[in-house]
């Protein structure tokens, strides 16, 4: 066995025990890494805050930082108030959405010519016992209570790791005696600081933004649950391609149970899928750019590994991860290729020189 077939052996092996590791520890582990998230939006954040004229420069860091965690904090507040708040109405309202949908099947039934057999009745019948809109709405939002939960560990996970963040510098000096390779690894850090937090911030501000204006279009035909659906949008941004794809189609389910009048979704699809459309294709690729240099393919691949190891949070954590993996990889000469397959356009910026590397 050579050494490049036994080295790629290992490689594997080590592959699939990372992967085992990471499917069965995704209980500890995607707390942990959404408090590492949670830690890059309230440093932008305050960086984003000293960037106000005139009083941004003037405020201390200790009231910058408490100033964004508690920015941050009501925005959390809000969300799930707004969930607890729609709790009974989505349940109240679960039996006349039921018999819109038993409504619908009826008409289609009709023009299908279909009301011999199966006959009206048994449709009916056969739906009520298989279909139970208000069993599924209870059953979905009863998960709410492990969200907060979540939440309340992602929190404390945050706030640890704000609390040690000033020490983290001298942490990466003392763990290694080579100056060189401490230097080495500091620059591998900022660069993912640098490229996660740009990501994170613009993503943020974009999911607010199309939420608000998605929040606006439903108001305007009268959707119920605007503002749930609005902050499901905003959520939703931070999962590419798919995302936008569930932010419509949710608002377009509950226009159907709403409404039942072709007029009235139509309004909602073409609306909300110009909305997604402009801000999805026109001002995201202006304001990020190439912030991540990640091929779109890559992104996909990486949601489904990573929706496959840890469910939907996986989703969300994909593009970040998989972009702080490029950064690394990109260190090493043995895994620099598998970084240049993961980029975008092939060039690699690399964190010891800050120089861009061409690779063909």
């Amino acid at each position: 066995m050579t050494d490049r077939l036994q080295a790629s052996v290992c490689v594997v092996v080590l592959l699939l025990i990372v992967g085992w590791v990471l499917y069965i520890g995704r209980a500890v582990f995607v707390p942990i890494v959404f408090g590492a998230i949670a830690v890059y939006v309230v440093v932008d954040f305050t960086r984003l805050l000293q960037r106000i004229p005139l009083i941004g420069p003037r405020l201390p860091v200790q009231v910058r930082y408490g100033l964004s965690m508690f920015l941050i904090g009501a925005a959390i507040f809000f969300a799930v108030d707004m969930l607890v708040a729609n709790y009974d109405a989505l349940v109240a309202l679960a039996p006349r959405y039921q018999d819109s949908v038993l409504l619908m099947i009826h008409k289609i039934s009709t023009l299908l010519h279909l009301e011999s057999e199966p006959t009206w009745e048994s449709l009916r019948r056969n739906m009520l016992t298989q279909l139970n809109i208000q069993s599924m709405v209870t059953g979905m939002l009863a998960s709410l209570s492990s969200v907060i939960i979540d939440l309340f560990v992602i929190v404390l996970y945050a706030s640890f790791l704000l609390v040690e963040r000033s020490t983290f510098g001298e942490k990466l000096t003392n763990m290694t005696a080579n100056s060189t390779n401490a230097a080495r690894i500091r620059g591998v850090v900022t660069d993912i600081n640098r490229r996660i937090g740009a990501y994170l911030a613009l993503k943020t501000f974009l999911g607010v933004l199309l939420g608000a204006i998605c929040w606006l279009a439903m108001r305007s035909v009268g959707l119920e649950f605007a503002g749930l659906w609005a902050i499901l949008t905003a959520l939703l941004n931070y999962v590419p391609y798919i995302g936008s794809v569930l932010a419509i189609v949710f608002p377009v389910l509950m226009s159907v149970l709403q409404f039942g009048d072709l007029n009235s979704i139509l309004v909602v699809v073409v609306s909300l899928t110009a909305i997604h459309f402009v801000i999805g294709n026109i001002l995201d690729p202006y304001l990020t750019g190439n912030s991540l240099n990640l091929s779109p393919f890559a992104i996909l691949a990486s949601m489904a590994v990573w929706s496959a190891l840890w469910g939907v949070p996986g989703a969300f954590l994909a593009v970040p991860i998989t972009a702080s993996v490029a950064i690394i990889f990109s260190e090493f000469e043995m895994t620099r290729p598998v970084a240049v397959l993961l980029s975008k356009n092939g060039r690699l910026a690399l964190g010891k020189n800050g120089k861009t590397e061409q690779t063909a």
